[in-house]
């Protein structure tokens, strides 16, 4: 057994009149093979498997909003599908209900260049649509590591490794097309790079994780490509030292673009899965982007701080190839540490803290862990003050999945403590509902819950996540 979701309301029989319906609509589009549907009703968390009844692949938004309208004649609810890499429970289907396959929705539908934006459909994933930006000089930023689709990182507000520089999907997302719970279709946002007009119900959709609406399209601010790239990596004798070099860089304003945080066990780990050397012990990663000059100078500034707090072996990667090799390395960590115990799931921790905190909560999150009898590895995007700890279970030993909560509790009681949140940037799915309330308090989640019930009334939008129907 893994993680049990939280009960639900027993799940209805699925309407016969429904499915008939569906595939005359759409045809092969529409699957209820048993395979199809647990591709659908699994994640990245160690939640147990819960499956829609069917899986429609829609390929526009007309797609989309005639399953949203054939779903709601039968109140059946809907559950939005990216690429699956969610690490909460968003997907899983607690309620059963139909599964909107968005990952043939992947065209840019128009690329701005003069004005530094583009518009995707929500399948496309980062690196398909940094592949279409190549020849126009220009990327997209936000990389939460996993290939995930860009419509389910808008879903859960993302962020990632380039966040101490760019900002999150909060802060890039200028306008979407969402279909609602009625059927009807609404445009938040311009293209224009402010607007005071009326309530900002983009910001309101980035982060609903799906229980608002299905998001169809996604405007999207774009960045210059940076003249010079350059990647460093350093060791350090402790997780303090190496926190407080960060904290001492961002403090500094050092206009860097990448700086993670991996522990010496996540760090053996890296070095078994992608074949590397690196020294086992408390790392940095840092990436400089600028001109020729503000790199160098960049580089020169971080290396002075990284050696006043006893760091060591501070190692250049300035060829793409080094980069691409170091970052890939960084990037496929969360597969590299279940590798430390075969067989296992990952719990993994979200907090992030002021930055100010961030030492302190690091410090005494490593006591907690060296307390565990299970591994524990850490990483973390400590540039904007957020780090993970995947802690590493045997999903057939209850008692280690008992552990795990009772570190993951610490944890997210520490950084409540210290003014930061529960989830940085995966998001609140079933797994962190009773932390979003400690965190917010009643008034807050209830205030929530009465724009659900006003947009979606029948609570047929993924239900069952971020917080319970009635209070």
């Amino acid at each position: 057994m893994n993680h049990p979701a939280p009960p639900a309301p027993l799940r209805r029989p699925f309407p016969v009149e429904l499915l008939t319906s569906l595939k005359s609509a759409f045809g092969e589009r529409v699957s209820v093979a048993e395979a199809v549907r647990a591709h659908h009703g699994r994640d990245e968390s160690p939640f147990d498997p819960q499956l829609p009844d069917a899986v429609v692949f829609a390929r526009s938004t007309e797609d989309v909003q005639s399953v949203v309208k054939l779903c709601g004649q039968h109140e059946v609810p809907i559950i939005p599908y990216g690429n699956g890499s969610s690490l909460e429970g968003h997907l899983l289907a607690v309620q059963g209900g139909v599964s909107i396959d968005l990952s043939e929705m992947n065209r840019v539908l128009s690329i701005n260049a003069e004005d530094l934006t583009v518009t995707v459909e929500p399948g496309i994933s980062r690196k398909q649509l940094n592949e279409a930006l190549r020849d126009t000089g220009q990327f997209f930023p936000i990389d939460p590591g996993a290939d995930a689709s860009i419509g389910g990182m808008s879903a859960t507000r993302a962020s990632g490794t380039n966040a101490v520089r760019y900002g999150t999907m909060r802060e890039n997302v200028l306008g979407l097309t969402v279909v609602l719970a009625d059927g009807r279709v609404i445009k938040t946002g311009t293209r224009a790079r402010k607007s005071s007009a009326g309530y900002d119900l983009t910001r309101l959709f980035v982060g609903s994780e799906g229980t608002l609406g299905v998001i169809t399209e996604i405007t999207l601010r774009l960045y210059p490509q940076p003249e010079a790239v350059s990647a460093a990596v350093c060791a350090f004798p402790s997780m303090g030292d190496a926190v407080r070099a960060v904290i001492e860089t961002i403090q500094m304003g050092v206009p860097i673009a990448r700086v993670e945080f991996v522990d010496s066990l996540a760090i053996r780990s890296i070095n078994r899965h992608s074949n590397l050397t690196l020294r086992e012990a408390p790392t940095l990663f840092f990436e400089f982007h600028g001109t020729e000059a503000s790199v160098k100078e960049q580089a020169q500034t971080v290396q002075e701080i990284t050696a006043q707090n006893a760091g060591e072996d501070f190692e250049w990667a300035t060829r793409p190839e080094d980069r691409s090799r170091l970052w890939n390395a960084r990037h496929n960590a969360y597969f590299a540490m279940l590798q430390l115990k075969p067989g296992c799931r990952a719990v993994t921790t979200d907090v992030c803290v002021p930055i100010s905190r961030l030492a302190e909560c690091v410090v005494e999150t490593e006591q907690d862990l060296l307390a565990s009898p299970l591994p524990c590895p850490i990483v973390g995007h400590v540039g904007d003050g957020n780090f993970h700890v995947a802690i590493l279970i045997d999903p057939a030993k209850p008692e280690e999945l008992a552990e795990a909560e009772r570190l993951n509790h610490r944890i997210v009681q520490r950084a409540l403590r210290m003014d930061g949140t529960c989830t940085g940037e995966h998001g609140v799915g079933l797994h962190k509902m009773g932390f979003l309330l400690e965190e917010h308090g009643e008034v807050a989640v209830d205030t929530m819950r009465s724009i659900k019930h006003a947009l979606d009334p029948r609570n047929l939008m993924n239900p069952g996540k971020i917080f319970s129907w009635a209070a």
